[in-house]
């Protein structure tokens, strides 16, 4: 990674944040990661948008070097972190890209708070309310998401993921043959010691498991799923975790909708086709 970042610590929503942040723009662009991945997974952007932007990339709340508290996973609080980093960073708005569990984060925020987000960028993460609907009605999503239901079970899945140091995440990285292609050695050694931190691997564990518990609170209900600010979904359809529906009838809730659609990426796709996400990025921002 060739830009230079600057590391802080933030105390934001009660806890205390690590925040990668570069560029000097008077424009903020805010990325948020997935699982099981840290501030890292965004360096091809932070590359690419320094220049013209302010970019900060968080390590979400319990991930690598940010805080782990035993609570506080549920999306009203995963929300309301955004929404205190947005002006712990010196702005009131953002351009707010999200990936997989920064997707939901991002969305969510859109819905709840949309005076708060410029433009919305959704990276391999479908509109909350269609992949619930996907999820009640679609065979093969249920299919794909048997994990969410393994990972609700206590320690279980933190004895299996950790096993054999870590092996299960050579598999979650490395699904698909471009995955395996772009993750090398370096590369996974570096996700597997973020999520070695100690508690780091339960709190990723507990955003699923608050969602099961708690869905979506109050943030996605009825009317208030729509989306209003302008928003691009950009989706690596090699993605093993959502069926190829999840996509469809966005639109219903995002009527200011563009998608960028990869056929040849996966659903790590900021890490495995930067060029054409950084393209369709710059295009719909700028």
């Amino acid at each position: 990674m060739d830009t230079p970042v600057k590391h802080h610590h933030l105390r934001i929503n009660g806890i205390r944040f690590h925040v990668v942040r570069a560029g000097c723009g008077d424009r903020l662009l805010l990325l948020l990661h997935g699982f099981p991945e840290f501030w890292w997974s965004w360096r091809h952007q932070i590359n690419a948008f320094a220049d013209h932007y302010t970019v900060v990339a968080p390590d979400l709340r319990g991930y690598n070097e940010t805080e782990k508290p035993a609570r506080g996973y549920e999306l009203p609080v995963l929300v309301q972190d955004v929404v205190e980093l947005i002006q712990a960073s010196g702005f009131q708005r953002a351009y707010v890209a999200g990936h997989d569990w920064g997707g939901m984060i991002a969305w969510s925020l859109a819905i709840a708070h949309p005076e708060r987000v410029e433009r919305l960028i959704a990276l391999n993460m479908p509109h909350p309310a269609r992949f619930f609907q996907e999820l009640r009605q679609n065979p093969e999503q249920r299919r794909r998401s048997r994990y969410i239901l393994f990972f609700q079970i206590p320690w279980l899945p933190e004895l299996v993921l950790s096993a054999r140091n870590g092996a299960a995440f050579d598999r979650i990285f490395r699904s698909t043959p471009i995955d395996r292609a772009v993750f090398d050695d370096e590369t996974i050694r570096c996700y597997k010691q973020a999520m070695a931190r100690p508690g780091a691997l339960t709190a990723a564990l507990n955003y699923y498991r608050a969602m099961g518990r708690y869905g979506a609170g109050d943030l996605c209900r009825g009317a208030s799923m729509r989306v209003t600010v302008p928003t691009l979904l950009i989706w690596g359809e090699q993605d093993v975790a959502f069926a190829p529906e999840v996509v469809q009838r966005t639109e219903r809730f995002v009527p200011d909708l563009r998608i960028c659609s990869l056929p040849h990426a996966s659903h790590w796709v900021q890490q495995v086709a930067p060029r054409e996400v950084n393209a369709a990025l710059r295009a719909f921002l700028e």
